[in-house]
């Protein structure tokens, strides 16, 4: 084939520019995002019933919903959380699951589910990567507006301004799927009889409902013909304002009223349960939703364009961008780019020296963007995104994708130097390589099938990246075997021989081959020591595989967090702000924006945890990365010693990133149930953490979240003898705590409810001075009727498929987790209350592990197998891969120098060392084959194939390590994802060059000094 290509120089150049015409084109088109799609396998349920308390809401709701979804197929973990008026149900399923069929399930199971009529059907959420917002716009007045103040109408008209126009203007925009808004002061209408006047009138409450109600109707529409035309009249008598109700009209006791003349009717602003703050500004927070088919780029340029507008349009409000996803693809995908940049240079650089020529070189550098342009079109057909996980698998391929057309060029160069002629040279030096080069790329490529096999989200991952390697490696390979060869041949066709490059010259740094020589001779002459060498070292990384730390995944570079208090206390929204200002005012020298949402968010989908009224999220940013530990320290200090009882945690921001990959559990959770399978008790529970504290005085161990629950039990006896029935007193509690909303007023976007009710008062005033009639017009005082009980119960009520449980989170070493779990074991057994199991990131990461090394073993066997293939061989595979356990010493030895630890990337990075590097030995192996069978001695053969290959080899593993070398220089999120992966891979191929060079011709020797004829 090489010989007819070379006769047709101007078809290959004709076919190449019409494929990388193509391939540019293609790029231009392929789409681009953070990570690449994929269906992540878990569905929340969420239940709201703000009128029940947690214990009522899990007993009555969740408890049945948990043990219909229990039965749900492929279920792998569900856990419940409730809370005082809401409830979510968190469910985790097998990865491949069909996810578009199991939420068809599960909302059959809860239809299935007997639930109190007046609780709303729950809502059901998929985990989709476009659930994140791109974007967190916050909007505040240029003026601040206190939130207790008369000046609060100007926030309650920002609110109906965001909710009518800016949301809608956003949702315009093609890319966005929806504006998601929290943080809103809306209006309602209080009615608030005269009682006094009522009572002296003999007029109650109910009348005043009665007929407010009958005057607030739509009768629709009623149809009549007058001859040949047609009429459409509308009977409504619809309340629209404030006014409408004052002037209702009712006839009670045979004399007409209107509503003014017996209540006081007013607009207010509704009671608020949550605020939202940025950078000490009273704020609402618009989460801005992407489509899920729209490029993030074209997103950035639309928001961004709109927000310019809206400074213009609307200078007395503030826009304010935070958590902006496209600034994290951004500057991940710049740094990758520029990582692939200055590996594509420094591999160059490493040709242009070796090579001592400028033609030859340039051709090798010309195999990199072919070879990429090729990726860009093959991965364009095949669907696969340009994301943080595909490029990284580019910028691993680049080093290697050179590897063969330097394999070739020398080859070729080495025929042509002995004498033959050029054509000559070009076809016999090409076709002698395609074996060993083939199988080269099948052994690298085989390393990276088994990780799509991987459990969970992660197969499905780096399906990408094992795709953009594999292309990106067949790409090189046809381009070394068809273009190489042609225009290696069209360069040099004019001369004789090769010359080699004056200036080029100069910079011979050392003599490699001499130092081969030496190196060579003296393995040889001292086998013994060298044996002892080798095994040393494989005994070497098993000593450091102990003792290294092993983590599910790598520590991430962040300037940004988000920080989740519990104040523990039964606290107003407004004393949860205050207390959230002050710790703000305190961080704010470390800060460069800051959101706050303190108390419960308005917010419809589930992109942000839900807060009870005592909890708080607070958004912080700070100027550099260097700053989040100081960051951290500053808040454990100031609520350690202004808030002793709060409970508070810090995580990631949240993106894409972490909803596939962070870790999600503290490394030891002690899942402590009571032994009679009821509720924990809090002051129980609190005796047993005291008794855990005792044991293990270095851990830092919170207090539970409990809370006070005020009970209103009724007295039937009393209830009975006095005439009252439950609907009457019902009625009359609700009245008194202002909690009767009557309808609502539709206003453009929004709601206004109208409430009739009294005055706000304490819960003993209103026991003590409130009354109820009987049917015979009794007033009856509500202290007789009820009688008020107070229990301690558990503030947030979490429940796993073996029933309610209280998860106690450690964040320890790994190393001291077996000697903490047998401590908190024994204490529990003592307690004789409670039993624990154990749970974590310390448990789920060693099962990640183990898969992971089983997925070793395999890549192994499939590397045997192609050797074996490829030789013809039983016994040569095992001298090639007997290298490996050699080089993991390398690569585990950088990992634990460098502080980095075993995780999913290190372990992916030693998986595909593992396939990188035989490459040099499977090339050495064929060549003394070769010269074996053109009838070489033993050692003259080794010794020649030494010389013959050694430039090829140091240049393809210099190309390969200095690809990657860029990695372990940058900080972010592609390079902080490569760190361990270059880490492993430097570290082993470093040591595999060494090995290759040496070790394999010692092997071989050893393997056939007893059968050399």
């Amino acid at each position: 084939m090489v010989e007819f290509l070379i006769k047709r120089p101007i078809a290959v150049t004709m076919s190449l520019i019409a494929v990388l015409v193509l391939g540019i084109l293609a790029a231009n088109f392929l789409p681009v995002s953070l990570m690449p799609e994929v269906k992540i396998p878990q569905v929340t349920v969420q239940v709201t019933a703000e009128n029940l308390s947690a214990r009522e809401l899990d007993a009555t709701v969740v408890k049945p919903l948990r043990n219909q979804l229990t039965q749900l197929n492929h279920l792998k973990n569900i856990r419940t959380e409730t809370r005082d008026g809401s409830s979510t149900i968190f469910m985790e399923f097998e990865h491949g699951s069909d996810i578009d069929f199991i939420f068809i399930e599960v909302n059959e199971k809860i239809d299935r589910t007997t639930l109190p009529k007046d609780i709303e059907r729950p809502r059901t959420l998929k985990a989709n990567a476009t659930d994140i917002p791109a974007f967190y716009l916050n909007l505040t007045l240029k003026e601040n507006i206190p939130q207790q103040t008369a000046d609060i109408q100007k926030f309650i008209e920002l609110s109906k301004f965001s909710l009518s126009v800016i949301s809608k203007r956003i949702e315009q925009i093609p890319e966005v799927a929806m504006v998601d808004i929290s943080g809103q002061i809306l209006s309602e209408i209080s009615i608030i009889p005269n009682l006094p006047k009522l009572q002296a009138l003999h007029i109650e409450v109910a009348d005043l409902e009665k007929a407010i109600l009958g005057n607030n109707i739509n009768l629709g529409n009623l149809t009549i013909r007058d001859g040949e035309y047609q009429y459409n009249i509308r009977f409504s008598s619809t309340l629209t304002q404030k006014e409408d109700i004052e002037n209702v009209y009712c006839k009670i006791n045979g004399r007409l009223y209107q509503i003014k003349d017996l209540a006081q009717v007013k607009e207010v602003p509704q009671g608020q349960i949550g605020f939202v703050k940025s950078d000490g500004k009273s704020a609402l927070t618009l989460a801005i939703v992407k489509q899920a088919d729209a490029r993030m780029s074209d997103l950035k340029k639309e928001i961004h364009q709109l927000t310019e507008t809206f400074r213009k349009d609307y200078p007395h409000i503030d826009f304010t961008i935070t958590r902006d996803q496209t600034a994290l693809l951004d500057y991940s995908i710049d740094n990758l780019t520029q990582n692939l940049l200055v590996g594509i240079l420094l591999a160059c650089l490493v040709i242009f020296f070796f090579m001592q020529d400028f033609r030859s070189p340039l051709l090798i550098t010309l195999t990199i963007p072919i070879s990429l342009i090729i990726t860009l079109l093959c991965m364009f057909v095949t669907r696969i995104s340009l994301n943080v996980i595909s490029l990284s698998g580019i910028v691993l391929g680049v080093g290697m994708m050179v590897d063969n057309s330097i394999i070739v060029i020398d080859n070729i160069t080495q025929k042509w130097d002995k004498g033959e002629k050029l054509k000559t040279a070009v076809i016999k030096g090409t076709n002698e390589v395609f074996t060993p080069m083939l199988s080269s790329v099948l052994t690298t490529c085989s390393v990276f099938i088994p990780l799509i096999f991987m459990s969970g989200i992660s197969g499905a991952l780096f399906y990408d990246q094992a795709m953009a390697v594999t292309i990106g490696l067949f790409s090189s390979l046809a381009v070394s075997l068809i273009v190489i060869p042609v225009y290696y041949y069209r360069f040099y066709k004019k001369q004789e021989k090769r010359s080699r490059n004056r200036f080029l010259s100069r910079f011979h740094l050392m003599d490699y081959e001499k130092i081969y020589e030496n190196g060579l001779k003296w393995i040889f002459r001292h086998q013994v020591l060298t044996w002892g060498i080798l095994i040393g070292m494989i005994a070497g990384s098993c000593g450091i595989y102990l003792v290294i730390e092993k983590r599910k995944f790598p520590p991430i570079t962040q300037n940004d967090l988000l920080l989740n208090i519990e104040w523990n206390k039964r606290i107003n929204a407004v004393e949860n702000e205050r207390r959230t200002s002050r710790l703000t005012d305190h961080l704010k020298p470390l800060l460069s924006q800051y959101t706050v949402m303190a108390g419960s968010q308005k917010f419809l989908l589930s992109h942000t945890k839900e807060n009870s009224v005592s909890e708080a999220i607070v958004y912080l940013k700070t100027v550099h990365p260097d700053s989040i530990p100081v960051l951290k320290e500053k808040i454990r200090s100031y609520l350690e010693n202004n808030y002793p009882e709060a409970l508070y945690s810090t995580e990631s921001s949240g993106n894409i990133f972490d909803m596939i990959f962070a870790e999600k559990e503290p490394t030891l959770v002690a899942r402590i149930r009571s032994i009679n399978g009821k509720s924990p008790e809090p002051d129980l529970l609190n005796q047993l953490l005291r008794s855990i504290r005792d044991k293990l005085p270095s851990i830092h161990i919170e207090p539970v979240a409990w809370q006070e629950v005020v009970q209103l039990l009724t007295q039937p006896d009393l209830m009975t003898l006095y005439g009252i029935d439950y609907n009457r007193l019902f009625y009359k509690l609700k009245s008194a705590f202002n909690e009767n909303r009557i309808f609502y007023m539709n206003e453009g976007e929004y709601s206004i409810p109208v409430l009739l009710g009294e005055e706000e008062k304490t819960l003993q005033h209103i026991l003590r001075t409130t009354t109820v009639k009987n049917d015979a017009g009794i007033d009856i005082p509500l202290s007789l009727l009820l009688r008020e009980n107070r229990i301690n119960d558990l503030k947030n009520i979490i429940s796993g498929a073996e029933g309610e449980y209280y998860p106690l989170q450690l964040e320890v070493k790994e190393k001291n987790i077996p000697d903490i779990t047998r401590q908190i074991t024994a204490v529990v057994a003592a307690d004789r209350n409670f039993e624990v199991s154990f749970s974590g990131s310390y448990y789920s990461n060693r099962e990640m592990i183990k898969e992971l090394s089983a997925i070793l073993v395999v890549s192994l066997l499939l590397l045997y197998f192609i050797l074996a293939a490829q030789f013809e061989s039983l016994i040569q595979p095992l001298i090639i891969l007997s290298e490996i356990g050699i080089d993991l010493f390398g690569a585990l030895f950088l990992l634990w120098i460098c502080g980095s630890s075993i995780n999913i990337m290190s372990m992916i990075g030693i998986i595909v060392m593992c396939g990188i590097v035989i490459n040099d030995s499977i090339l050495k192996v064929d060549t003394i084959n070769r010269l074996r069978k053109e009838g070489k001695g033993l050692l003259k053969a080794i010794l020649m194939a030494g010389n013959k290959r050694l430039k090829p080899i140091i240049m393809t593993s210099l190309t390969t390590i200095l690809a990657i070398l860029p990695f372990l220089f940058t900080g972010n999120l592609g390079a902080d994802l490569q760190f361990p992966l270059s880490l492993a891979i430097i570290g082993g191929m470093t040591v595999g060059t060494i090995v290759s060079v040496y070790f394999i011709p010692l092997g071989y020797y050893y393997i056939y000094k007893t059968r050399q004829s």
